[in-house]
């Protein structure tokens, strides 16, 4: 033991590092909680000049799916979350490992999980059980009907003190085997209480139950696995979700067994959401495609905007700290596992547009732009090209309203934004909308023939509206809607409802930003080919 001891010595860090680390299994579905336990476990590191390490959890290799690691790590890097060591992507895609305490995978550790097992055993704090599938199940049932916990434990425990002559004769007979805790070496042990970081202090039952530490493939156990890897990772806290509180007891004892010091154990609350009945219930692969990472980067949501809201409900106290530090990093907000919620997390996709709104617009039109040919080329490929040959149109377009004191807010994912813009490109305009119901069907070409006619590119915003009101009038519509109001029987319409007519000839649409804006953007040539095209 002392030689892994000195092998994978205390890290030389501050006091008060976090050593925190991702451990997901290989099995391909990259999701929400994926991201959520992530960010969590690289902020707390890096606040404290700590160290946030991937290690590859795959000791249960039927569920090992090819290129889920690749995947993973792709997917939480386009998020910005990167690890200091441990299983890492190189440049090619490929994957390397960096750092003195690997193998960072689970499947290549095996010689030191076999170590300490024969340690255990030799200690009297483990056994070989040679129960059956058929003895197990058995088992179970008498428990069931009696109404007893099931598991292997005081009277079930049938291989707990046999001798090592019949083990050994078992073995060579090639009998399949398990080798399991032995929860009697603590015995007197009923209650545990053990410091939770996000939690508090918690008092549970004591585990006594005689657990797998590994398994008949020779492979140990999750349990077993990381609280040796976590102690020679030197791990300073575990966060998980709160689902993994039921085996906080089997771990501590594990810990206890190996003579080692646990970590701080953080059960964050589970990701949920309200139903359309109004009923809150945990997030379903099955039924919430939101649960789903692919999700995210398929609408184009930025990933400022996803660590914001990410930040929201992780911390109870960061939209406070937000509104007094509206535009500071997120790297100045310091992150609390005391604030962190211990009832289900609500993930909620309307307030995540929202705090996306209010990051967006503190990015510039070129970043947004750039943005939006990275997910066209990764979400929409037939439009990157369009991006690509209409840059400046696309930077300027994303640009409308958002400077001055109130900047328009309305503008949270790329899906949306290019439907909210796709009228600046040719290749998706189209006229979608009907002309206002105040103007007659007739009236809609003597409109834009005269708006063509008085037509200067140069005008300014004021010249511009003027020569509108001046056809309005001419037409027979009020200079201005509340003359209309007044008296709706003198007019056709009002202005408004003329500016509609060549707001829809532009952008085929009567609900846009602002025309002399979007005029400005088009240019005269293509301005003067849609009204055109509009006369027919």
């Amino acid at each position: 033991m002392s030689d892994f001891e000195s092998k994978y010595a205390a890290r030389e860090l501050p006091v008060g590092a976090f050593v925190t680390r991702l451990g997901p299994s290989p099995t391909g579905f990259v999701h929400l909680g994926n991201l959520y336990m992530a960010y969590i476990n690289m902020k707390l590191a890096r606040q404290t000049d700590g160290v946030f390490f991937l290690r590859v959890e795959d000791t249960d290799k039927k569920r090992e799916v090819a290129g889920a690691i690749e995947t993973l790590i792709s997917s939480l890097s386009h998020f910005g979350i990167s690890f200091d060591e441990g299983v890492i992507a190189l440049p090619d895609g490929t994957l390397n490992e960096e750092g003195s305490y690997g193998p960072y995978r689970q499947s290549e550790r095996k010689e030191i999980y076999d170590y300490f097992t024969e340690k255990l055993l030799t200690e009297g704090k483990a056994y070989h059980c040679f129960l059956t599938e058929d003895e197990l199940a058995e088992i179970r049932e008498k428990q069931e009907a009696a109404k007893l916990v099931t598991g292997i434990y005081g009277e079930w425990a049938r291989y707990r003190d046999i001798s090592t002559e019949e083990v050994r004769e078992r073995i060579s007979n090639g009998e399949s085997y398990v080798v399991r805790l032995n929860a009697d070496y603590a015995e007197g042990q009923s209650e545990l209480k053990v410091f939770d970081g996000i939690r508090g202090e918690l008092t549970m039952p004591a585990n006594v139950m005689d657990v797998v530490i590994k398994k008949a493939d020779g492979l140990p156990t999750y349990h077993f696995a990381h609280v040796i890897d976590d102690h020679f990772m030197r791990t300073t806290h575990v966060i998980r979700g709160e689902e993994w509180l039921s085996s906080l007891p089997i771990h501590i004892a594990l810990f206890e067994a190996l003579g080692f010091e646990p970590p701080t154990y953080c059960h964050t609350a589970v990701l949920m959401k309200i139903d359309e009945n109004g009923t809150k219930r945990k997030l379903s692969k099955r039924k919430d495609p939101e649960l789903s990472l692919s999700y995210y980067t398929s609408e184009g949501y930025h990933p400022l905007a996803i660590e914001e809201y990410l930040l929201t409900i992780i911390n109870s106290d960061f939209e406070e700290w937000r509104a007094a530090n509206p535009k500071s990093p997120t790297e100045d907000f310091e992150m609390k596992t005391d604030k962190m919620g211990v009832s289900g997390i609500l993930v909620d996709i309307e307030k995540l547009n929202d705090v996306s709104k209010n990051t967006l617009v503190n990015i510039s039109a070129e970043e947004l732009a750039d943005f939006m040919e990275e997910w066209a080329m990764a979400a929409r490929p037939e439009l990157a090209a369009v991006f690509k040959q209409n840059r400046i149109t696309l930077e300027r377009a994303i640009d409308i309203g958002r400077s001055g004191d109130k900047p328009r807010k309305d503008l949270a994912y790329a899906a949306q934004i290019f439907d909210f813009l796709s009228f600046f490109f040719d290749e998706y305009f189209e006229i979608t909308d009907e002309p206002p119901e105040n103007v007659l069907a007739g009236d809609v070409n003597v409109l834009l023939l005269a708006y063509l006619d008085s037509y200067d590119h140069n005008d300014d915003r004021d010249i511009w509206f003027d020569k509108i009101r001046a056809i309005a009038v001419a037409n027979g519509y009020a200079a201005k809607p509340k003359d209309f109001k007044k008296n709706p029987d003198d007019y056709k319409g009002h202005v408004g409802d003329v500016s509609t007519v060549i707001r829809l000839a532009l952008v085929g649409r009567t609900s846009s930003p602002d025309v002399y804006e979007i005029q400005q953007i088009l240019g005269e040539q293509k301005v003067r080919a849609r009204i055109q095209a509009m006369l027919g």
